[in-house]
């Protein structure tokens, strides 16, 4: 069903995810519904397909139904009070503009290809979050997400776009507030993919659970993702 989401207009796309139940929370469903995917995407790509696109540097943007769960899954940690968020691989920038009017009060994004952040920055002022960004709101900065974005730390939401080896980065971790939750892609070593999601509670305890199967790109640093392409 997922795959079968894609429209000709972003208001089209979004009534096909809420009819497969796939965007479920209204918080969400009205920023999905104010974020156009055609900000971050160019020609010849399909904005409004149900499928994931490059967004160049061996980089994508993740498919609608995909943002749609996981913006879902975060969503009671997005609109806590002062919540703070963080985009680990934030790419073309789509979903720090969605997590931003989900309620979040800051929104973070690491990206460690440079050229992407600007583009990101662009699509985001062309989708009208400039304000956003110049009071800081939404940042975009250059780095290596592993390591999440410590002085900024800690983050009651942390979504992570690419698959990571074997397990959640620590630092990641280390940087989810209590109570936070974070959702991260992670490769086996069998080769087979999952979101994990961690919650961890106002005590500190740390819950763990599988969401679904997945195919995303590695989370690595910026010298193998060149040799990947």
């Amino acid at each position: 069903m997922a795959w079968r989401c894609g429209s000709r207009s972003n208001a089209g796309l979004v009534a096909n995810l809420v009819r497969a139940e796939l965007l479920t929370v209204p918080s969400v469903i009205s920023a999905f519904e104010a974020t156009d995917r055609a900000h971050y995407l160019r020609p010849p790509h399909d904005s409004y397909a149900d499928a994931p696109a490059p967004i160049g540097h061996n980089a994508t943007i993740s498919a609608p139904h995909m943002h749609a769960l996981l913006a879902c899954a975060l969503a009671p940690y997005v609109s806590l009070q002062d919540a703070r968020v963080l985009d680990v691989g934030s790419g073309s920038g789509y979903l720090c503009a969605v997590l931003r009017r989900a309620g979040a009060k800051q929104v973070v994004g690491v990206e460690h290809i440079a050229e992407l952040v600007q583009r990101a920055e662009a699509s985001l002022r062309d989708d009208g979050l400039g304000a956003d960004l110049d009071e800081g709101n939404v940042q975009l900065h250059v780095g290596d997400g592993r390591q999440g974005y410590p002085s900024l730390a800690p983050y009651a939401a942390i979504h992570v776009g690419a698959a990571a080896p074997s397990d959640v980065p620590p630092a990641l971790l280390q940087q989810l507030a209590s109570p936070g939750r974070l959702v991260c892609p992670v490769q086996g070593a069998d080769g087979q993919q999952e979101i994990i999601q961690i919650d961890k509670d106002e005590h500190g305890k740390v819950t763990r659970s599988s969401l679904m199967g997945v195919r995303y790109v590695p989370l690595c640093d910026m010298e193998e993702q060149v040799r990947l392409r």
